[in-house]
């Protein structure tokens, strides 16, 4: 199991964000990217919004940075630690402009780019943006397998129900071979769309043993990433038995990478948190967890 942190200061969901990550800027954050990637830790997240309806920012939070902006400038603030988008909503683009811009961020980053990917639920910010809602899962399903086939290529080809292009060169693209791709999502149906087509599951609002059952249930492939999130924010350096025992029973579940938020006051502090955590669960060089 491997630990990646769920980025402070890029959201601001009430209830969760801590009341430093409000004035706090690109500096602080890039001061928790590089400790978290001088400890070991495997990834960085970011996620989308372009534009949240007032009311429905009440219970999500409104803040949103880019995650393509986010992570260019993290790209050149740190040197191994991966950055995942956690998610981006497909049914907003079309595969060749995510393949550009983001082949692009694996290019400047050296190879370090995760897409997280999940089909949305906003029904306002579709219509919005002039992005179909209703058969958003089927599309989403086409966008992916394009996504799949254009990434790392020069001159993408793909023929699906809603996309179809070749004779297109698309330059730079990812330096990497096969992009990650992880499928957000929270029901069995998310799970298949992760296993056909990428290469990790990314769930949210389940139990433990919901998740442990939908897992027992599917076969994975080999190499398959469950990445699943620790849940509330963790105090590692006042509750050092605390932060075990919930890495402990995030990995029974299934995990084989754990997303964590720490309980902080400054940024300097949620460093200090990110040093207790790595020494506590035993963090290599690599990102794998010992303990």
């Amino acid at each position: 199991m491997r630990l990646g942190i769920t980025s402070p200061v890029v959201t601001a969901v009430p209830g969760v964000h801590s009341p430093w990550e409000r004035g706090a800027g690109i500096e602080e954050l890039g001061a928790v990217a590089e400790a978290a990637d001088r400890l070991g830790f495997h990834h960085l997240t970011c996620s989308e919004h372009v534009a949240v309806p007032v009311d429905v920012a009440e219970q999500r939070g409104g803040t949103y940075w880019d995650p393509l902006a986010t992570f260019g400038y993290l790209a050149a603030r740190t040197r191994r630690i991966r950055l995942a988008t956690q998610v981006l909503v497909v049914g907003y683009h079309h595969p060749l402009a995510v393949a550009k811009r983001y082949g692009t961020l694996d290019r400047i980053s050296g190879g370090r780019l995760v897409l997280g990917l999940g089909v949305g639920s906003l029904e306002e910010e579709f219509h919005l943006l002039g992005a179909a809602f209703e058969g958003r899962g089927p599309i989403a399903d086409d966008a992916i397998a394009a996504l799949r086939a254009s990434l790392s290529r020069r001159e993408p080809a793909y023929h699906g129900e809603h996309f179809a292009y070749e004779g297109f060169v698309v330059e730079p693209h990812a330096v990497q071979e096969r992009v990650p791709l992880w499928i957000g999502g929270r029901t069995p149906r998310s799970l298949r769309r992760a296993v056909a087509h990428g290469d990790g599951w990314v769930p949210f609002g389940l139990s433990l043993d919901r998740l442990r059952e939908m897992l027992d249930a599917a076969p994975l492939p080999e190499g398959f990433e469950v990445v699943l999130s620790a849940g509330g924010p963790l105090d590692p350096c006042g509750d050092a038995d605390g932060a075990s025992k919930v890495l402990r029973n995030v990995s029974g579940a299934g995990a084989t990478l754990v997303s964590v938020s720490l309980a902080s006051e400054s940024a300097s502090h949620y460093v200090e948190q990110l040093e207790a955590l790595a020494e506590i669960a035993g963090v290599t060089a690599d990102g794998e967890v010992r303990a």
